[in-house]
């Protein structure tokens, strides 16, 4: 078996992941991990598929046959996962909207060696003001050799330039 990762996005469309998921099946895949969601009248996702190595060059064709419908994938060829050297933390993160939170708050976790393994974000209004606020929820690969408390102090340092709370916790 060779496992592929595949990216998708579409106009979010009824039946839009029974088609990929059709293609998978008929070429003897298996339908591994998913990350999928619309946003904006379009559909994203990434999924990673096991497929018999026979098979291979037949889902990639089928795969991109469905840019006729309108669905795009990109394929790329799983890798092998690391060793795990690193702790997994949680970041949970509120505070008014503004351009730039999350360049800011990723260029710091880049230069402390955090790897970032999920990120969600959303913007919603405020339940009181109707103010626009910015929530991320990430789960973080921490260094084993940086200390809780040192992230959380140069995070705090930033979240106040930022005007942002944030909390970590580790991920049990």
């Amino acid at each position: 078996m060779d496992h592929l990762v595949l990216t998708v996005i579409a106009q979010d469309q009824p039946g839009l992941v029974e088609r990929i998921a059709q293609c998978i099946t008929t070429h003897g895949g298996n339908w591994l991990d998913s990350r999928m969601s619309r946003m904006a009248g379009q559909f994203a996702g990434i999924v990673r598929v096991d497929v018999p190595l026979e098979s291979h060059a037949g889902l990639v064709k089928a795969l991109e046959e469905l840019n006729a419908q309108g669905i795009r994938v990109l394929l790329a060829a799983g890798g092998t996962e690391p060793a795990c050297t690193w702790k997994p933390i949680l970041l949970d993160l509120v505070g008014n909207d503004r351009a730039g939170i999350v360049r800011d708050i990723t260029r710091l976790l880049a230069e402390l060696g955090v790897n970032l393994e999920s990120l969600e974000t959303e913007v919603s209004p405020a339940p009181m003001s109707g103010e626009l606020l910015f929530h991320a929820e990430a789960l973080l690969a921490v260094p084993q050799s940086l200390s809780l408390d040192d992230l959380q102090s140069k995070l705090e340092t930033l979240a106040d330039d930022l005007m942002v709370e944030l909390n970590l916790r580790a991920d049990d």
